[in-house]
């Protein structure tokens, strides 16, 4: 998603079911209230499908839209708006052939509405960050560089329910990705009408998902309620979804707790041990494809010196940092792209690309030399380094962590300097940085999730990395298969390690509280919790 994220200690792989037999009350009977209580743990920066860069958003997104595909529990696409599709036996052309459907208020889902968006999206005035993720489309890349005009992009409603998409290359991830965000429709008429408001106003919020937004008050509460005019309307019986923005892992332990919440990310370190201990049931550490980074501005003239960025990097003792710090199952990152991620045979792209030469304790010796060859032997005159991170308990303690290890193993002081979360994502995103935390969860299971975001220009790219070199393997990877395409990645990867704009630290884990009452409501190992098929049963006295 996804980036981006305001998550608290969370992150790597796959999907979980937290099912359970039905009842005729438990499963959306009379007596027991559809109503979930989700905190979101911070107010999403957007809900704008072309816009959002955060798991927050994510969220509330694939709550109240739906795009040509879903996704199952092994992530893989199935029918959503779109019934039926056909391909091209070259792989450039796909036709969706789209369901009866319609809009939260009545109207009926055209193929021109996907069009629309997409369009949209790649349009160079939009300004999406996501807009790189729909390079895939004919034209995608030139239209949103201003050489070719959006009317060449290589979507095009025939009919009100055939939507023809032509590729640059074949892309086997294809209709994964049609299950992603900045693949959603939207209305134009809704869009138009007020292009940097539509998505802020409950009223103008028009969406064709199984739920629709009833209230927004900013950093308090987004309220859904169920969409009656879904297709699938029938089959969804969760008829309130609550999502709420408690910042600080203690208070929302505190409120799950007393039952004012049903589900939080937002589990403290110290609470993860307790909750294991105790075995509580309503504790899961779900897998995420994600990994927790810090990042490089490159524009900034000391972190442009790559012995400057590989010292900071080798002096950080990551397992001490999952073990005594984040506690929730995390693994030392020692490359870019999460665990969780296969290769064209199914072998772990991890495997395959190996670690790079990232230690997962400190290599102390090694980082001083090397800074001491940047001209700061023991830290001596090093300037005093400013760290940011987005408000968080845990975001907080692994500053302070990384903090001590620089001090003791540099001899740098380091400031720690955090922000609200939207105030934060703008920071990073325009550069106003000079070392940031970072996290990023998979959009779809394939490397290139992770790698596609660090190409120049990339509105992902916070750390304003750019290599021709890396450019070019990206590219490259786009018209490759199998193992060429898999050796193309690893490349790229291992360029990405050496030039080091960013410097992973764990692969996420997604220690989460969610209630044993709440049935049929999967968690993906992308980020969100799908509530579509999910009910509320009684509790058990």
């Amino acid at each position: 998603m996804k980036r981006i994220l305001a998550l608290a200690l969370t992150a790597v792989l796959g999907m979980s079911l937290l099912a359970g037999c039905s009842s005729d009350d438990s499963a959306g009977g009379s007596d027991v209230p559809q109503k979930v209580v989700h905190n979101l743990g911070a107010d999403p920066a957007s809900v704008d499908p072309a816009l959002n860069e955060a798991v927050d958003g994510s969220q509330v997104l694939h709550s109240a839209f739906e795009g040509l595909t879903r996704t199952d529990a092994d992530e893989q696409p199935i029918p959503g708006v779109a019934e039926t599709w056909d391909v091209s036996e070259d792989g450039l052309t796909y036709t969706f052939h789209l369901r009866d459907s319609k809009w939260s208020d009545g109207e009926p889902v055209v193929a021109a509405d996907f069009e629309y968006a997409w369009k949209r999206a790649l349009d160079p005035a939009t300004a999406a960050g996501y807009a790189y993720q729909m390079y895939y489309l004919l034209n995608g890349q030139k239209a949103n560089a201003g050489e070719v005009s959006v009317d060449e992009i290589g979507v095009k409603a025939l009919d009100e329910k055939t939507l023809e998409v032509k590729l640059e290359s074949p892309t086997p991830y294809f209709l994964q990705l049609t299950a992603f965000p900045c693949y959603f429709p939207v209305r134009k008429d809704i869009v138009e009408a007020d292009p940097e408001g539509w998505a802020l106003n409950p009223e103008t919020y028009i969406s064709n998902g199984p739920f629709t937004m009833t209230e927004w008050t900013h950093n308090d509460v987004l309220r859904l309620v169920k969409n009656e005019n879904y297709y699938d309307a029938e089959n969804v019986k969760i008829e309130e979804i609550e999502y709420v923005m408690i910042v600080e892992g203690s208070t929302a332990f505190s409120a799950f707790q007393s039952g004012e919440i049903d589900y939080t990310e937002n589990v403290p370190a110290d609470q993860i041990v307790q909750l294991q201990e105790a075995q509580d049931a309503n504790f899961n550490i779900f897998p995420y494809i994600g990994t927790y980074f810090y990042c490089f501005n490159m524009n900034d003239e000391l972190m442009k010196d790559v012995k400057v960025r590989e010292a900071l990097s080798l002096a950080i003792d990551r397992e001490a940092i999952v073990t005594n710090v984040t506690k929730g199952g995390q693994k030392p990152a020692n490359g870019f792209v999460s665990e969780g991620i296969a290769t064209s045979t199914g072998e772990s792209f991890r495997t395959l690309a190996g670690d790079y030469g990232v230690p997962v304790k400190a290599d102390v010796e090694k980082a001083k030399a090397l800074l001491a060859e940047a001209g700061y032997p023991d830290g001596a005159g090093f300037p005093e380094l400013e760290l940011l991170y987005n408000t968080n308990e845990g975001h907080k303690a692994i500053a302070e962590a990384v903090q001590e290890m620089w001090k003791q193993n540099l001899g740098i002081n380091v400031t720690l300097r955090n922000e609200e979360w939207k105030v934060f994502q703008e920071n990073r995103k325009n550069g106003n940085y000079t070392v940031a935390r970072h996290g990023w969860i998979g959009d779809y299971a394939d490397p290139m999730t992770f790698l596609e975001m660090w190409t120049t220009g990339a509105g992902t790219n916070d750390a304003k990395y750019a290599n021709p070199e890396y450019d070019k393997l990206i590219n490259d990877s786009k018209f490759a298969s199998g193992a060429e395409r898999d050796t193309i990645l690893k490349d790229a990867e291992a360029l990405l390690a050496k030039d080091l704009p960013v410097m992973p630290i764990y692969y996420y884990t997604n220690p989460a509280l969610m209630r044993t009452t709440i049935k049929e409501a999967p968690k993906s190992s992308l980020g969100p919790v799908f509530y579509r098929n999910a009910y509320v049963e009684a509790a058990a006295e």
